[in-house]
């Protein structure tokens, strides 16, 4: 009897991820292997230019910061080599300041708020701070707009040693070698409507495992790290982001993403075990930005604005703390 229910669960289980979990690479319930991550690679395309529309724009930083090139994808090392960029009058009675983007490289107002930041902001704090940034963490998945890398792995769940993903482990390896302690780490992410349509299916087909679709958000919030929330820092992120866009409101329960509400506009993840980039040093104030560029309130420059706003927000809290800016 048992083994007769048994194999009825199984077959509505199978039944279940095939209705829910409909993806065209693999089979249900079953994890891909390296056969279905090729097929996977082979039918991603480039739809933008990495080249013209970051490397150009960092280029033309160059008087106001070093470039550091700190290592190329295995994958097309000609077409993705990684930069850096930083303050170049460093100062080291100064805090530290580090701003990632692009670790999603579909994310765009990520790579794109990263870059405006430097362009049009850093310059107001530049003999409070040091500036750190990694615009485009993953260059490929910015030009075939991607969650994934060519390997169909996550970055952002791969800032752990030993790495899983080289734009992750490239990334590690060059904070450290400059032996830098941050103060502050700002992580430019967004949640797309493709969350729903493309990621997660393809996450639940690549593990074999059922994920239900989540609310999208609409507007914008913050996610903190379960072991330094520091709640009057995200609280300041969002004071600033609120001045150019709308914060998200949780969903009827309560929830956004299916975590807990903190505050308005605020969730927490444990970084460091899911292997988040925000989790990757050991900065008292860090969060993991996240934006709506699917809202029929924003278009694309408003959420660029959003992520310039959310460091603006960081920094001037920071500076309103007193002690942490040196004084």
């Amino acid at each position: 009897m048992w083994h007769e229910w048994g194999g009825l669960f199984l077959e509505l289980r199978q039944e279940y991820m095939s209705e829910t979990q409909n993806y065209p690479i693999g089979k249900p319930g079953q994890a891909w292997g390296e056969n279905e991550k090729t097929v996977w690679l082979a039918l991603q395309t480039i739809k933008r230019s990495y080249a013209e529309e970051v490397l150009e724009k960092l280029v033309r930083l160059k008087d106001s910061f070093e470039i550091e090139n700190y290592g190329a994808l295995a994958h097309r090392p000609d077409r993705y080599p990684l930069f850096c960029l930083k303050s170049k009058n460093w100062d080291d009675q100064l805090p530290n300041v580090l701003v990632t983007g692009g670790v999603h490289g579909y994310e765009t107002s990520g790579v794109q708020g990263a870059i405006r930041f430097l362009e049009t902001t850093a310059s107001a704090y530049e003999d409070r701070f040091n500036f750190v940034a990694a615009p485009c963490v993953s260059p490929w998945g910015y030009e075939t707009i991607n969650r994934w890398n060519p390997y169909a792995v996550d970055p952002n769940r791969s800032f752990s040693v030993p790495s899983p993903a080289q734009e992750s482990e490239l990334l590690m390896q060059y904070l450290s070698g400059g032996g830098w302690d941050f103060t502050m780490h700002i992580d430019l992410h967004e949640t797309t409507d493709t969350d729903n349509d493309e990621f997660r299916p393809a996450l639940a087909a690549r593990d074999a495992v059922v994920h239900e679709n989540w609310h999208i958000p609409d507007g914008f919030y913050t996610v903190g790290d379960t072991s330094r929330p520091e709640p009057g820092f995200q609280k300041a992120v969002i004071s600033s982001v609120e001045q150019v866009t709308h914060i998200a409101p949780p969903d009827e329960s309560g929830k956004i993403i299916g975590e807990e509400l903190q505050q308005w506009g605020v969730i927490n993840y444990a970084a460091r075990p899911l292997g988040l980039c925000m989790g990757m040093t050991d900065a008292p104030y860090v969060t993991t930005t996240e934006v709506y560029p699917d809202s029929p309130r924003v278009d694309g420059e408003n959420c660029i604005l959003a992520q310039v706003a959310a460091v603006k927000g960081g920094l001037d809290y920071l500076l309103e703390q007193g002690s942490i800016a040196g004084e």
